[in-house]
């Protein structure tokens, strides 16, 4: 587990309410599946309040109708509509910006990262007295049981090692679509995104420890699930992305 900013000495709060927001575009057949698993697992009563913030990112398939057809199942479940397809910055940016419980995780809608590892999130934040935890397939690969393809997994690596450099990150998966925010913090850095590509990962993160906020990075369990929405083209023009918010930085734009 690696930790980044400084030992924050917080009281957690005595009602633990979670959102979680699961940014979605054209996921109608995954997204039955998910949402009962996350349902599920909220049902179990750790928490006194909870939500699922569906984030359509102006889906042409049936990804508003399978999620409205669960609300009936579940009443904590809210579909948010981006206007038109942004990215899934934006939509994870709008998740966060609109979440009740006073923390939040955003989960891909494949659960690549199963939703029982929020509990894992949930201890170190708990430990450490951090604001944020990382889910990462880096610190623990052999808790990856299903992997992607030679080509996809080191180039992820490649990338990491370029955004390190840039940004001073000393984070080894930023990728990792499984991550938890205490929900005032989130509001705080979220709201200075810009970045509303699947590079906005680095973006949060490097704000984050600019505003001064303990974040963890977490091993968790981890499938390559088919059906992704990265191609490899965009995939390697994220590499440009840490160059654009160190860019952001020296701009004075996250101020």
């Amino acid at each position: 587990m690696a930790i980044i900013g400084h030992e924050a000495h917080v009281t957690l709060p005595l009602t633990r309410s979670i959102s979680i927001i699961i940014p979605a575009y054209n996921e109608e057949k995954r997204l039955p599946g998910t949402l009962r698993q996350v349902i599920r697992y909220l049902q179990r009563g750790v928490w006194l309040f909870t939500e699922v913030l569906v984030v359509d990112d102006g889906s042409t398939d049936g990804t508003v109708a399978v999620a409205r057809q669960l609300e009936s199942e579940y009443a904590g479940l809210r579909v948010l509509h981006n206007p038109g397809n942004r990215g899934k910055g934006y939509a994870v940016r709008h998740g966060m910006l609109e979440c009740r419980g006073e923390w939040a995780l955003f989960s891909d809608a494949d659960l690549s990262a199963p939703i029982e590892e929020l509990d894992k999130l949930w201890h170190e934040v708990e430990r450490a007295g951090a604001q944020i935890a990382v889910g990462s397939r880096a610190l623990d690969r052999r808790l990856i049981g299903v992997h992607q393809s030679w080509f996809r997994e080191n180039a992820g690596r490649l990338f990491n090692l370029v955004m390190r450099l840039v940004t001073g990150l000393p984070l080894h998966d930023t990728q990792c679509g499984f991550k938890l925010f205490e929900a005032k913090a989130a509001h705080e850095i979220f709201r200075r995104q810009l970045l509303e590509g699947f590079g906005f990962d680095v973006e949060v993160l490097f704000i984050a420890r600019r505003l001064g906020y303990c974040a963890v990075e977490v091993p968790v369990e981890w499938n390559d699930v088919p059906g992704t929405k990265v191609s490899a083209l965009r995939g390697l023009a994220a590499f440009l992305d840490p160059l654009l918010v160190r860019w952001n930085q020296i701009r004075g734009r996250y101020e």
